[in-house]
């Protein structure tokens, strides 16, 4: 270590940006990752969900599935350019419309499907078709 005193002294203020909120908005919390919301503010009561992420697809039926998105239970959009993605939650009682949705977006490879925000194995062979037992005849 040097004895010399600095030549520059550092400055007063901690964070640069004064004029952030000191909780969290409602968007940033709907974005964390399902695992880290659990890890800081505990498990959240919610039923049985599937979700559907799909990026920006070349199909003609696309818009019609983008509006049977939006009438999901919770729907979001991430991403910018081709990175962009859509999210559409649907829970146990709306079968008929995710099979609906699911009809479009599944002939696509790039479509994921998770289970209670959590990818699992078979989840397009098998829980889609199980979840579809559920809509009423």
């Amino acid at each position: 270590m040097s004895a010399d005193p600095p030549r520059v002294r550092p400055l007063e203020r901690f964070w640069p940006y004064a004029d952030l909120p000191e909780q969290p908005t409602d968007e940033e919390l709907a974005s964390l990752d399902p695992d880290l919301h659990e890890a800081l503010f505990g498990a959240r009561p919610r039923p049985f969900s599937i979700t559907v992420v799909v990026p920006a697809l070349d199909d003609p039926d696309f818009p019609r599935a983008l509006d049977l998105a939006r009438g999901s239970a919770e729907f979001r959009e991430t991403g910018t350019g081709a990175d962009r993605r859509y999210r559409a939650r649907f829970w146990s009682s709306d079968a008929a419309k995710l099979r609906d949705l699911f009809q479009i977006v599944g002939r696509s490879d790039a479509t994921d499907v998770l289970v209670d925000d959590r990818p699992v194995p078979y989840a397009r062979e098998l829980w889609l078709p199980l979840v579809w037992f559920l809509i009423p005849r």
